[in-house]
């Protein structure tokens, strides 16, 4: 076993700068596989939490570009097991320019029931009472005010767009949590601004609702949407994690499109390897003639040179995988806050270190096959 580990570590320093290209092939091509398995694991494997779970989204059943009257909140509100609602509006708008530094979500909101919904979304006592008092407050995310150095007290104004309204707006909280991507502000004071514009009133782009139980949302859901079913704006309620996936869905199959990418990206890592093996054997055809002589049978020779290939796939495997937590952050930070945190889940780390060692076995099948299966006078009369 001993000679055997030896030969195949010194026929891989035969030409070392092959070796050292595949191992960089194929560890590139494992971190794109381990980057795209991130991808799916932040959009359909992510694990919901407590609080999310007893949280139900409602909107226009036709498109979120649709409305819903206010008077649909204490309707919803008088349900059995709903414990809050909340009407929410997208706001969108730009803050100083389009730059990802400057980007994070904005909705009007109301400002005594936010956080009671959301509650894993921490913020100070005395903060929170100045939020909800100034009519012109903003609440920020943590990960919003590290991004764009604004700080309590700081003034700053939202350039509309799907509204035509300008607010000024002052920052009197900066919360804390898992989603701290987003901002908060009154939305009273949307509506005053809008009052005198076409379209303007009291309406919901959403309503989210907290529940007493996770356990009533299936029935919640088709009580609100049986409600509202022949009302002018009808409704369609979804667990939150539903809601997020349909923003997903409005693109297409991206299911389809990640396992595309990944195939394209494994059949040419395949082909790397192959020519790879194939030419370190053509070049070697004569030595494993000489191997013959010296007693090597032929599953000898098969074994070094299927031992050769996996142990530079599973190099390359091994660099791949500890690179993805390293492109994610920064593939986050460069396309800004909108996209999930890009993790590499534990099942992920399997998958691509399996991924690196069946194409390092595919690939060497065959010429390892051929090149075991050569008689040694044929070997021995190659040209090189």
């Amino acid at each position: 076993m001993g000679r055997h580990l030896l030969l195949v570590l010194k026929n891989l320093r035969r030409n070392k700068r092959r070796t050292f290209l595949t191992v960089v092939s194929t560890s590139l091509s494992v971190c794109l596989v381990g980057m795209l398995v991130a991808v799916y694991g932040a959009l359909y494997a992510r694990d919901v939490s407590e609080e999310s779970a007893q949280r139900l989204v409602t909107r226009h059943k036709v498109s979120l570009g649709q409305v819903m009257p206010m008077y649909y909140r204490s309707r919803i509100a008088a349900i059995d097991g709903v414990r809050n609602v909340v009407p929410m509006n997208w706001f969108g708008g730009t803050y100083i320019d389009s730059r990802p530094e400057n980007m994070f979500a904005r909705f009007a909101v109301d400002q005594e029931e936010i956080f009671n919904i959301y509650s894993e979304l921490k913020v100070p006592a005395d903060q929170l009472e100045a939020f909800q008092r100034d009519r012109q407050a903003i609440a920020i995310g943590s990960s919003v005010a590290e991004r764009t150095g604004l700080t309590l007290g700081q003034r700053i104004t939202l350039v509309g767009d799907i509204y035509q309204f300008d607010p000024e707006l002052t920052v009197r909280a900066i919360f804390e949590g898992p989603d701290d991507f987003q901002s908060f502000f009154h939305m009273k004071y949307l509506e005053e601004g809008l009052r005198d514009q076409p379209g303007g009133g009291s309406h919901a782009g959403v309503f989210a609702l907290r529940l007493r139980s996770a356990d009533d949302a299936s029935r919640v859901a088709m009580e609100v949407d049986e409600m509202f079913r022949n009302a002018p704006e009808p409704t369609k309620t979804e667990t939150e994690a539903a809601f997020q996936l349909s923003f997903i869905t409005q693109l297409g199959n991206v299911k389809l499109f990640l396992l595309a990418i990944a195939a394209a990206i494994v059949f040419t890592m395949l082909m790397v390897s192959a020519n790879t093996v194939a030419m370190s054997v053509r070049e070697r055809i004569r030595e494993i003639g000489v191997l013959k002589t010296l007693g090597f049978d032929s599953a000898s020779v098969l074994g070094l040179i299927l031992a050769e290939a996996l142990l530079i796939s599973i190099v390359g495997g091994i660099l791949g995988t500890v690179l993805v937590p390293g492109v994610g952050a920064l593939a986050v930070q460069v396309m800004g806050p909108f996209i999930p945190t890009l993790v590499l889940p534990t099942w992920g780390i399997a998958v691509c270190i399996l991924t690196a060692l069946a194409v390092g076995l595919c690939s060497s099948a065959v010429p390892a096959t051929v090149a075991s299966r050569t008689n040694i006078v044929d070997a021995l009369r190659h040209a090189g």
